[in-house]
């Protein structure tokens, strides 16, 4: 049987049979992670620099059994290592088949099922879940119900003719659906405090209590949940009874290192054109730039999706330059990242007091960013020459629509100098558009160090 392929499996004397041993879910996720490790695989795919912090606490919350909240920014990456989560359950897993809590063969626990495993015995007959079918995720909103998470009274089954008092007359909400499974709370603050109330029972005494039911189900799911911080202040809270259910609670950061947030980027965006990495190094650079910024309201925090917007702008401009131009290979430029602090801007919060500048600050710490992504990769090139051209008159002019064949034409001519190809082998550029971004960047590095000046206006850029 491959990894993929679902059990051929029909009933539970044909499961007894094969030699199938129930697992509770937190040793099923705890073994499945040891496993992981034993043999050298990541367990958590996709994640980026929470190698040395966040990910070691995850891994020993998982192995004790904890329920688990995460704290943190926006924009840190909490919702996607709960949804790594998954990873950690086995990829099949028998039920009942037509169970409404989808329960173990071995281990009904509504009344219904239990019935039917009374009657039908080895004949009970049972179905195959995948992994991604014992997930559930949940967006904490004010309006959100104890009939959302819990459950509530079916009318519809009362009308049937059952009584009120019957069990069977509840309709189960969210987390008894979860059973067996991981569900996940994200923005756990934003619940009502009363919401937060009805989720103590299920996280310690692992039953549920519906309009005065109290229905003993030995509920087997693993409540995950994210939150940020301030949330505390802004919007809400987590209740104290609820924060000392979760056996760990994990702090989340922005990623400590450059290529952490390089790497995100490329993992995230979606571009529609060719971005080189040294245009996503000056947006991971600018990103953080911001959040070190005292002009911007850290509390609020500068999401990883910052930089994200900020890469598929600048790939949809050049996207929108070479089918305007008629050109190949789109490829975005320094001239485009003018086009990401246009739109980005409305992602930041910003001090009070700083109305009026934001766009002024956002345009000096892109700046920055350029001129700290100049020094990492040009260093030790001696730009003499291309200077002294410009001052003895030459001007190199680009801008929104100006192609990248147009561009490099139009670059002073420096008699034998290599400097050109050096530029263009220090950022590794393949091709025409490759080629005019890395040169790009060598004359804004210029501008910035007051080298040279530049006119901007119309969409046109002019250095000179």
């Amino acid at each position: 049987m491959t990894a993929a392929e679902r059990p051929q499996i029909n009933t539970v004397g044909e499961l007894r049979a094969s030699g199938h041993v129930q697992k509770s879910l937190r040793e099923e996720v705890r073994d499945n992670l040891l496993a992981a490790l034993a043999e050298g695989r990541d367990p958590w795919p996709g994640i980026q620099g929470f190698e040395s912090t966040v990910i070691p606490q995850l891994e020993r919350a998982l192995i004790a059994g904890h329920d688990i909240v995460l704290l943190g920014e926006r924009g840190q990456g909490k919702t996607r290592v709960l949804r790594t989560l998954v990873g950690l359950l086995d990829e099949w897993s028998p039920v009942i088949a037509g169970a409404e809590l989808g329960e173990h063969p071995y281990e009904p626990i509504t009344h219904a099922s239990i019935r039917r495993a009374a009657e039908l015995g080895d004949a009970l007959p049972i179905a195959w879940r995948h992994r991604s079918e014992r997930y559930a995720e949940k967006l904490a909103t004010p309006d959100t119900s104890v009939a959302d998470l819990i459950g509530d009274v079916d009318p519809m089954k009362v009308a049937e003719g059952r009584s009120l008092g019957d069990p069977e007359t509840i309709h189960f909400g969210l987390v008894p659906r979860s059973h067996r499974g991981i569900v996940a709370v994200n923005e756990l603050p934003d619940l009502a405090e009363r919401i937060q109330v009805a989720l103590l029972n299920v996280m310690e005494e692992r039953d549920i209590q519906i309009r005065g039911y109290v229905l003993r189900l030995p509920l087997d799911a693993l409540v995950v949940a994210s939150a940020n911080p301030e949330d505390y202040t802004n919007r809400g809270r987590i209740i104290t009874p609820l924060k000392d259910r979760f056996g760990a609670e994990i702090r989340t950061h922005y990623p400590t290192r450059i290529e952490d947030e390089m790497a995100v980027v490329r993992q995230e965006a979606e571009l529609v054109a060719t971005v080189p990495d040294h245009l996503v190094e000056i947006l991971a650079r600018f990103t953080r730039g911001l959040r070190e910024s005292s002009a911007v309201d850290q509390r609020s925090g500068v999401s990883a999706r910052f930089a994200i917007a900020g890469a598929e702008t600048i790939a949809a401009a050049a996207l929108h330059r070479s089918t305007v131009r008629h050109e190949d290979d789109p490829v975005a430029r320094v001239v485009d990242l003018e086009t990401a602090v246009d739109v980005l801007g409305g992602k930041i919060e910003f001090e009070t007091g700083e109305e009026g500048r934001e766009h002024d600050i956002l345009t000096h710490l892109l700046r920055q960013a350029t001129a700290d992504t100049v020094r990492e990769h040009f260093r030790g090139i001696d730009f003499a020459l291309l200077v002294e051209a410009i001052e003895d008159g030459a001007v190199v002019v680009t801008g929104e629509q100006v192609t990248a064949r147009d561009f490099l034409t139009g670059l002073p001519v420096l008699g034998e100098s290599e400097l050109y190809d050096e530029v263009i082998e220090r950022l590794g550029a393949t091709n025409d558009g490759e080629r005019a971004s890395a040169i790009e960047l060598a004359l804004e590095g210029l501008y910035l160090a007051r080298k040279i000046s530049k006119d901007s206006a119309g969409g046109e850029t002019v250095y000179g």
